[in-house]
């Protein structure tokens, strides 16, 4: 149960730190135009608590003789997964002529663009500050140096072998391994071929090796693009300890905790932690005897690996090793000044908005899986996590979910912020607005595609957590 109840509040605060920054952006541009704000809602349902700003509190340059019949309301209300910033529109309320300026539907349609894309802009802008404080000391990983290599893989079978580092895919540069999982990731339901390009150890020459692949994991509900191929990390060899636990991993349901040592599995010897993996990854879903290390005392447990999906029978169990301590040789770390820490921070921020399109593109395309859409359920839970493996990766997070959160608002699906900039777009090529019929259409078509969307994604999370 506590398990639960800090995967909540992860959600929890998670949420009200993106609607928090989206609504704000909406807020701010519109108080700039010179729009009155009603109402600044964290959350829908009924209030919680609630304040009003009188034209008194508000900033000199923002007064305007700003319409006192109307305080702006600060709202948190009961249903914390959303919010709405609420506009002065003559057409829902009747407004005394001398406040009309102050309506946002009189205001020019290249100022209400403006306002319905601060939204997303603002996730954006969040995300590039989230990517800059962790850039600015730094960017570090590990060069992509290839371990053991199945013989009967696709990868082996290209000519790739141990030893060899990949320094470009498709003659994009790699420099660490999160690098190679990245470009791999970007190729998910495609056909063709992907061209490495890889350093041999002996010679310091390079190679072209080009792999073949068809719909590329586009079945695949969690996609391990690396594992797949055969390629494996050089990792050092270390103890098979735990050193992190997924909220709902089978590893923790099992009563393994973190610092637990394996020792046997049905008393096969067990030396290193890749000794542990292989048995975990080559039995799913078979109940295996684990005899483990706690505090000096030896303790056995059942564990049953979960297979991933059904096109990708591979074991997993929910955990991880202890943090590898790698040869200085094989860190890769880059320096960034405080603007070269920015410029790397608007760039990544690009790379993971252009990645996220892509996604979608190839989803409705069917390319990829739908599986791969996310609901509450799953963010709670890797907000949690990723809260536990430090500050670092929550931010992270932090910033693929903002991203994640603006591009899907740019979407031109009526009730979302894309589906408003699309109305405005077409009033100014008509010369006069939509009528209001077809935007009323148009919101019920939204309701239901947006309905559906959410649909889908809570039913994946119930069946990543039933299965």
């Amino acid at each position: 149960m506590s398990d639960f109840i800090q995967s909540v509040f992860a959600l929890l605060v998670t949420f009200t730190i993106l609607v928090t920054v989206h609504e704000l952006g909406h807020y701010l541009v519109a108080r700039f135009f010179g729009v009155h704000v009603l109402r600044f809602s964290l959350g829908f349902g009924a209030p919680i608590y609630k304040f009003s700003l009188t034209k008194k509190a508000l900033p000199t340059s923002w007064k305007h003789n700003e319409p006192e019949f109307a305080p702006t309301e600060f709202i948190l209300s009961a249903i914390p997964l959303g919010g709405y910033v609420k506009f002065l529109d003559d057409r829902e309320q009747e407004v005394p002529s001398e406040f009309l300026s102050f309506c946002y539907n009189h205001k020019k349609a290249w100022q209400r663009i403006a306002i319905a894309a601060a939204g997303p802009a603002a996730n954006f802008l969040l995300a590039i500050f989230c990517y800059w404080s962790l850039f600015v000391g730094g960017e570090a990983g590990v060069s992509p140096v290839l371990g053991s290599i199945d013989r009967e893989s696709v990868a082996s079978k290209s000519g790739l072998k141990p030893n060899q580092e990949i320094v470009r895919i498709d003659f994009k540069e790699t420099r660490t391994w999160g690098e190679v999982n990245i470009r791999l990731l970007e190729r998910l339901g495609e056909t063709g071929e992907i061209v490495f390009t890889v350093k041999n150890k002996e010679t310091a020459s390079l190679s072209l090796h080009r792999v073949p692949i068809s719909n590329f994991l586009s079945k695949s509900e969690e996609p391990n693009p690396a594992s797949v191929l055969g390629l494996v990390l050089n990792k050092p060899i270390q103890p098979a300890k735990i050193g992190e636990l997924s909220v709902d991993g089978r590893a923790r349901a099992s009563g393994l905790r973190i610092g637990d040592e394996i020792k046997k599995v049905d008393n096969k010897a067990i030396y290193n932690w890749q000794d542990f993996v292989a048995i975990i990854q080559a039995n799913p879903e078979t109940s295996l005897n684990l005899e483990f290390e706690r505090d000096g005392f030896s303790k056995n447990v059942v564990l049953v690996p979960k297979q991933r999906s059904k096109n990708n029978p591979i074991g997993y169990i929910g955990a991880s090793s202890e943090r590898i301590e790698w040869p200085k040789e094989r860190l890769v770390v880059k320096e960034y000044s405080l603007i070269g820490s920015f410029l790397r921070a608007i760039e990544k921020t690009l790379d993971v908005i252009s990645f996220t399109l892509d996604s979608l593109k190839k989803m409705l395309l069917g390319l990829i899986s739908t599986k791969n859409l996310s609901g509450p359920i799953t963010i709670a839970s890797v907000a949690n996590d990723t809260a536990a493996n430090g500050i670092s990766s929550y931010i992270s997070f932090i910033a693929l979910l903002s991203i994640s959160l603006g591009v899907i608002n740019l979407l031109p699906i009526p009730m979302l912020d894309g589906g408003h900039i699309l109305y405005y777009i077409i009033e100014v090529l008509r010369g006069k607005p939509l009528p209001d019929s077809v935007q009323n259409f148009a919101s019920q078509v939204g309701i239901f595609l947006l309905l559906g969307i959410m649909t889908l994604a809570i039913y994946n999370d119930i069946m990543r957590v039933i299965e």
